[in-house]
């Protein structure tokens, strides 16, 4: 073979290296495109990431099909009571989309316990100032006074069904359906019970609106029957200057209605731009007075009689919700056989509370008493 022989059969190697390459890539692209596409009747969460399934995961869902026997179900994790513990990466993905269904969790600041209580401390601030101590300044004093008290957490039930042909899908389009199941399941009663909760005597979180001292606090309207600009900034300067900043507004979708139609107004209150500015950011909430504002129709409505319209404040530094680590699962194969669906009784455990309200974090809007 001469010169030019082997030249053109190193050329035409060349190429074919530079084909095999590219198709390769091409088939790594066309993957990473299908692993991203919502399959029908799938759930997929707007990252478009796919939860990563371990064994215990896989285990899991197997429980879930009914496909485990007595001796294979012993080897997957079990709660206090017996129960089967909901695998990671699902529960993980319940509580996002868990907190894309409410309106407390999200805002909320959160932690995790293996206890069935928690002691919780606080203690009074200190006082500090400036002068020189050398020429006869005085010092500021403070008495910083600890206090405890002990939070409960709380059990609760949610039963979602979930149809036999669902059961059969893929392992992705199951977990993520279970998770979008599950998370309705629950997301409800929770929600209800961190705004209205009666406490540990009732076996319930402690609500925001039911807290003793900020209904003690509580700002009232003018009137009865309405609320007014004037009543909303009274609640935003009833808060100090320092917790302000990320405070919200959580109202009923009534009077949420009602402050939409009010304008800032010239001569009369007609005219002039619309107070309520809604959001021009997709997914984002509008605003308010300049703050966030979120409706939940757990709130008491205008013609509620002296009920609480309105809620303001900073939740991530005045709420706290306390989830126990694990939520438990178990399978009802027999109930609703006839409906071709296969109960899921679940069993989270978590609890809710209002963080120092004394420091007025948050306030109350309350309807004047007619």
């Amino acid at each position: 073979m001469n010169h030019d022989e082997r030249l053109d059969a190193l050329l035409t190697d060349m190429e074919q290296t530079a084909k095999s390459i590219k198709m390769r890539l091409e088939d790594r692209e066309l993957k990473a495109e299908r692993a991203t596409l919502l399959k029908p009747g799938g759930y997929q969460t707007k990252e478009n990431r796919s939860l990563e399934l371990g064994d215990i995961d896989r285990r899991f869902l197997s429980y879930v099909r009914g496909q485990v026997g007595p001796s294979e179900i012993k080897a997957l994790v079990e709660d206090g009571t017996g129960q089967l513990l909901i695998s990671p990466a699902i529960e993980a993905e319940l509580q996002r989309s868990l907190a894309s269904l409410v309106t407390i969790r999200p805002l909320a600041s959160k932690r995790t316990t293996d206890k069935d209580r928690i002691l919780v401390r606080t203690i009074n601030e200190v006082t500090v100032g400036y002068g020189k101590l050398e020429i006869g300044g005085d010092v500021p004093e403070s008495d910083p006074t600890p206090d405890s008290t002990t939070k409960y957490v709380e059990d609760m039930n949610g039963l979602a069904k979930i149809g036999i042909d669902e059961l059969e899908d893929s392992d992705y389009d199951l977990a993520q359906y279970l998770a979008e199941s599950f998370a309705r399941a629950i997301a409800e009663v929770e929600n209800l019970k961190f705004l209205r909760g009666a406490g540990h005597g009732s076996e319930e979180p402690e609500g925001i609106v039911t807290d003793a001292t900020l209904l003690a606090n509580a700002i009232p309207t003018a009137a009865a029957g309405v609320a007014t600009i004037d009543d909303l900034m009274s609640c935003i300067y009833g808060i100090p200057a320092q917790y302000r900043k990320g405070s919200v507004w959580i109202m009923n979708s009534t009077l949420a209605l009602s402050l939409r139609k009010l304008r800032a107004g010239g001569s009369t209150t007609t005219d002039g731009p619309y107070l309520w500015q809604p959001s021009v950011i997709s997914g984002q909430p509008p605003q308010l007075l300049g703050y966030d504002a979120y409706t939940d129709d757990n709130m008491d409505d205008l013609s509620d009689t002296e009920g609480v319209l309105a809620i303001f404040g900073n939740l991530n530094l005045g709420y706290r919700i306390v989830d126990r680590k694990g939520i438990s699962i178990q399978r009802l194969s027999e109930l609703y056989a006839e409906a071709g669906l296969v109960g899921f009784l679940l069993r989270a455990r978590n609890t809710g509370y209002c963080i120092r309200p004394g420091d007025k974090r948050i306030v109350l809007l309350k309807e004047h008493s007619a």
